[in-house]
């Protein structure tokens, strides 16, 4: 099998985490289009006999971070006290179709540092491990395991109700 039939076959799990990293369902279909496609025009430089899965969330975590700077660097920014500005121009659409405890955690991940977000996804969501997440990332595996321990830690604060701004305690 070639690397361009096995890129299908991890089409569902980029699917996945892209959803659980944008919180968009179109944006994260984008995102993933963006990565099969820069993928498929670089198959060259994928060395066989190593992992395609970290090859692809690698790709991705680039083309997702690029694309950040590129929206940060264009967005409007509107003062808080704008009274030109309509408040029901900030409501965002809601999918009531998840149950309440995945509404809560997919809130909760939101909350989450996008580095540490990251991580959690990877292991506990693509159940990568600390070595392919760290390739994928580019980031040591001391990294990986750091920002891990304190991504868990923040969700379980998150879960258990913590207002986002407090200072987190650790309950044993």
């Amino acid at each position: 099998m070639d690397v361009r039939d096995e890129l299908m076959e991890h089409v569902p799990r980029l699917r996945r985490y892209a959803r659980a990293l944008i919180n968009n369902r179109d944006l994260a279909d984008d995102l993933v289009q963006d990565t099969l496609e820069r993928a498929l025009g670089r198959t060259g430089m994928f060395q066989p006999g190593t992992d395609l899965r970290a090859w692809l969330f690698t790709i991705m975590h680039n083309v997702f971070a690029n694309q950040a700077r590129k929206a940060s660097a264009r967005a409007v920014h509107v003062a808080v006290d704008d009274d030109s500005v309509a408040e029901s121009e900030f409501a965002v659409p809601s999918e009531q179709a998840r149950s309440l405890e995945m509404r809560d955690l997919d809130y909760a991940l939101q909350r989450l540092p996008m580095e540490q977000r990251e991580v959690v996804l990877l292991v506990g969501l693509e159940e990568m491990s600390y070595a392919d997440v760290a390739l994928a990332l580019n980031i040591p595996i001391g990294t990986v395991m750091s920002r891990l321990s304190r991504g868990r830690e923040r969700l379980r604060a998150l879960m258990a109700g913590a207002q986002p701004g407090a200072k987190l305690q650790v309950v044993r």
